[in-house]
Formats: structure tokens, sequence, C-alpha cells
């Protein structure tokens, strides 16, 4: 069992790489939560992530015969590029395996840091097992991306840094946790130094293995991971991250997409930088952790841990932004056909401004209107709904519905009396070709297709939402279809929004 942690930090080789980042004041944000957050700007480091930390300080200490080898490692983003700039100041070859869904910038990153890319594989876990194969054949020396002490090591010089950095009282520290590498090397230094200081993992709500890990006392793996935040989308956890999280971790934060897309924004406003969604993991932690235990003029620390951010991925972010920061509702409203009912809603409404309102007659006695509003809090969304519906209007909250804002936004409308039979059914496909062909080809000539929406958000899968014609008597093979297509669904047929504007 390694040793001496808190000695091989003070001493680790991480500098001939890494940069010593700054300790910057969130302004804006302090303001906003009543308490003094700091930001440790782990994304300006050479290749925008704290990753080249840890590979650097594992290849330095590499035999020499070793070096001469070369070196490998799986990586979708910011762990092959670490691996690759450490491989470059070290003079030797590395080989980067990268799924084959990862997206050309990405790959072109690496190349430019002079490693050599193969790309196998449509998941991290297959380009993995690739990579461990390629090791044993050619001799190369195998790079973990978390689960090494001396990867562990390296990241662990965050944490001295920042309290060396902020010597004041500090409550907590956040961090961004995919296999935990991070959070173990920065916990394991500060819990020895400052053990008065918290220290609080964020993981996003799909790709919680840390915190499902801790709560069984035992390393889980999940059966699927949401990919929005992919640098930290890792579904089972290190053996040695697992071990040091249990004994310095002091708890543990999940928040939403939309909740990560509001940090975005909130890092932007305060330092004109675009995060990674994984980067901003800690900042929407920290706002979480600071409304559930309502602590003031306290100094909190939250890692942003990386900037490697794909630009089509922005609209998406945008898009979700003012739901995750609770300034937008999204409200199913019933109203009546009648001329000026449309200006009563609106009257009704206030002083707060329509950002949508998607409406398609129904028949002659009701109209269903999906509206988005501008509030300032959930305060002002309760108020909003409590008002509308004093008035006889029926309302359906949909700010928390995912189906309702990816798709039901762009369907408004879509109603198709004729259609009987209809399962609606939501989709993951991976975005790589064939993907879609292989769903169609699983269900075969079967069933009929009667809706069928896609929408991309720069990511590397892709959303749809089908109807699909399923007579009654072909339920247990449809519910078998699904089971072993092999991509993440969801029936959303009991949907309360499906119902409204496409049933």
């Amino acid at each position: 069992m390694p040793k001496n942690y808190l000695q091989r930090i003070l001493t680790a080789r991480v500098y001939d790489v890494a940069v010593e980042t700054p300790l910057e004041c969130a302004s804006s944000l302090s303001r906003r939560l009543h308490n003094t957050l700091w930001l440790k700007r782990e994304d300006q480091q050479p290749v925008f992530s704290f990753k080249n930390r840890g590979a650097y300080n594992k290849m330095v200490q590499l035999s020499a015969t070793a070096l001469k080898q070369g070196v490998i490692a799986a990586s979708a983003g910011n762990h092959a590029q670490g691996v690759a700039l450490a491989a470059a100041k070290l003079g030797c070859t590395a080989t980067i395996v990268m799924p084959a869904t990862t997206p050309d910038i990405k790959v072109n990153a690496v190349r430019n840091l002079q490693a050599q890319v193969v790309l196998a594989g449509n998941t991290y876990d297959e380009a993995s097992a690739h990579a461990k194969q390629l090791a044993e054949q050619q001799h190369l020396s195998y790079i973990h991306p978390y689960d090494d002490p001396d990867v562990i090591v390296g990241q662990g010089t965050i944490g001295m840094e920042l309290l060396k950095q902020h010597p004041g009282p500090l409550h907590a520290v956040f961090v961004p946790v995919g296999g935990g590498g991070l959070i173990a090397g920065m916990a394991t230094y500060i819990k020895q130094v400052r053990p008065d200081v918290l220290m609080i993992g964020v993981e996003p709500e799909h790709a919680a293995s840390m915190t499902r890990s801790l709560e069984k006392k035992r390393r889980i793996t999940l059966r699927e991971v949401g990919l929005f935040a992919d640098g930290v989308a890792v579904k089972k956890v290190g053996r040695e991250t697992f071990r040091l999280a249990r004994k310095y971790v002091d708890g543990m934060i999940t928040v939403s997409n939309d909740e990560i897309c509001a940090a975005i924004k909130d890092a932007f406003e305060d330092t004109r930088t675009i995060l990674e969604p994984a980067g901003a993991l800690s900042i929407a932690g920290a706002k979480k952790y600071v409304a559930e235990h309502l602590i003031k003029q306290q100094h909190l620390v939250a890692v942003t841990s990386g900037a490697n951010m794909n630009f089509d991925r922005l609209r998406h972010v945008s898009e979700r932004t003012e739901t995750g920061e609770r300034r937008e509702a999204i409200l199913a409203v019933t109203i009546p056909e009648r001329p000026g009912s449309f200006r009563n809603f609106c009257s009704l409404i206030g002083k707060h401004n329509i950002s949508e309102f998607n409406y398609r007659y129904a028949d002659s006695k009701i109209a269903h209107v999906y509206a988005g509003i501008q509030v300032r809090n959930d305060t002002e969304i309760d108020e909003l709904k409590a008002r509308l519906s004093n008035q006889g209007y029926a309302l359906i909250d949909l700010t928390d519905n995912e189906t309702a804002k990816l798709h039901i936004r762009h369907l408004v409308g879509g109603h198709a009396p004729q259609v009987t039979n209809e399962q609606i059914v939501r989709f993951q496909l991976p975005e790589r070709p064939g993907a879609l062909l292989h769903l169609l080809s699983c269900m075969g000539k079967s069933w009929n297709i009667s809706l069928f929406h896609y929408r991309n958000h720069g990511t590397d899968f892709g959303r749809v939402l089908a109807g699909i014609q399923v007579p009654p008597g072909d339920r247990p093979a449809f519910n078998e279809f699904l089971k072993n297509m092999g991509y993440p669904y969801h029936d959303e047929t009991e949907n309360p929004v499906c119902k409204l504007f496409l049933s």
C-alpha cells in the first residue's frame, strides 16, 4: 500500500511542464452567494487542464529504458494532452488510444503535441482495453489517467499550492470528480495539513460513481453514464482513489446538467473564460452547497479543472443556462380557445418577460401552450404558478422535465389523432456512422415509426425522441427490443408533457 503521500507531494516533479496556477476571487459570484468564492485556475495550465501534473510526475520516474520504449495511454481528452506534453518534454514517444467517436478538435490537439493517435473502439473502456493490449505487445509503459499513486501525487500538488496561496480561514474546497485522482491527491494533502478544511467532491447526477461508491462503501460500476461532462464520465472509480476518498473526503454533491451550464456562465462573467462542463462542476457544487447549508461569510474554493470546450456545445449551454440558474420557468398551460385568451394570460404573467411561447390550435374549447417565462428564483416560479392556478389555468411545471426541454419545445403542435398504439421513447445514440441504422435494424420491420426528433448538442452522443406504433400484443417483444438494442433509453409514453402536446 503506497505510503508517505504527504512527503511525495511536497517533492513531486511537476513544474517542468506545469505552472503554479492562480487562486482568483470570483467577485460577482461571491456577492451573489454572500460568501467569498475563490477559483483555483487549473484551466490555465499549458494544456488547459490539470492532467499534465499527474502524467508528468508518473513519467519522470520511469527508467531510461522504459522511456526509450515509449508510453501509451487511453483518453478522449485532457489526459491524452497531459501525457503527450510530458512525453514531448522527456523526449519519448507517446501513443494515445482514443475512441473513434472523439471529436476532431481533441484528436488534433494531441497530434499537435507530436503524439501518435490510434482510434479504436467507440467508448473509453474499449479504447483502454486496446491500449493495454498494445502496451503488452509493444512493451510500452501504460499511463493510467487516475488510479496510480504517482499520478495522484502529481494532482496533489494543487492542494499544496492552494494552502500556500490561502493560509487564512477556509471553510471548504470543491473538487470535480471523475475517476477520483484529483480529489484523492488534493484531499490527502489538505486534510493532513489543514484537517479543519472540508473536502467536497462534485459529480454530475448522471455520472455519480464516487457518490454511489461511498454510499455503498464499495466500488460500484454504473450501468451507464451521462456524457455531457465527458471529462468526468467514469463508470467505476479507481481502487486507490476510492481508498483515499473514504479516508479524506468529507462529502459529495451531485449537480444537474442545467446547473453545470449555469456555472459555465458564472465563470465566464467573472473571468471571461469558457470552462468545459467538467471544469465548471466545482462551481455548480459550491453554489448548491451554499444554498443547502445556508452558510454566509465563509471562504470557499472551487477547482476549475479544465477549459477544453468544444465550440459547438455552446448553443446547448446557452440554451440551458437560465433554467439551471432558476431564472427561467418552463410551463405547459391550458388556456381557453377564445379571443383575448393570450392577452389575459400575458396580463397574469405581469412583470415577467416571456422568453418562449409555442402554441397550436388543439380543439374548439382549449389550447395547450408551452411557455418559457423569465424569473429570478424558485420563489417567483412558485408565485407565478399560484397566480395562474388561482385564475383557473391548468398547468404543468416543465422546468425540470428533460424531455420537454430537449424535444417537446421543438414539436409543439404535433398531434396526430390517426396514430394509434403509440409508444414514445427517448434514446441516446452515439455520434458515429451507422448508429441510427443499427437502431432501425434491431427494430426490423415489426413496428411503424410515427414520430422522430433528433437533436445534437455538441457531445459524442445524440438525443432522439421517437414515436413507435406497437399493438398491445407486441408489447413484450417491443420491451425485449429496447433491452437488447444496446443504447440507453427512457420510456416517455406516460410523461405528462408528451400526453399534452403529442398524444
